[in-house]
């Protein structure tokens, strides 16, 4: 066993770093950039998850097969009453459109971030 004295500190105290006098503080470097491949294909895989799940959530809903004939809505009637009504089934479509939209405003303000 080691006593409290002999262990080294987690997290050494931290000495404020001396700012310039002039009053031009110059920003601090950050931590580079990803790779580009790796930005575009996160792009790519942002979109495509919010062009996909906005398409399920603007159709299904208007879906007679996928909403209205649904069995585990009609196991349970209190949660199905609600789910039928217009507005619910706007509210969902509602959050779709939104979730294209993202997707849309991501692919259209994309830039690389180069180093």
């Amino acid at each position: 066993m080691t006593t409290p004295s002999q262990q080294q500190d987690l997290f050494p105290p931290q000495v404020p770093e001396s700012t310039p006098k002039t009053g031009s503080a110059a920003p601090k470097p950050s931590d580079p950039p990803a790779p580009i491949w790796l930005q575009r294909a996160s792009l790519i895989v942002l979109v495509l998850f919010c062009f996909y799940v906005g398409a399920l959530m603007t159709v299904l809903p208007w879906s007679p097969r996928y909403w209205d004939m649904n069995s585990w809505m009609h196991a349970h009637p209190m949660i199905d009453n609600v789910l039928q009504r217009g507005w619910v089934r706007g509210l969902f479509s509602g959050i779709g459109l939104l979730d294209l939209w993202i997707g849309i405003s991501e692919l259209l303000s994309y830039r690389d971030y180069r180093a």
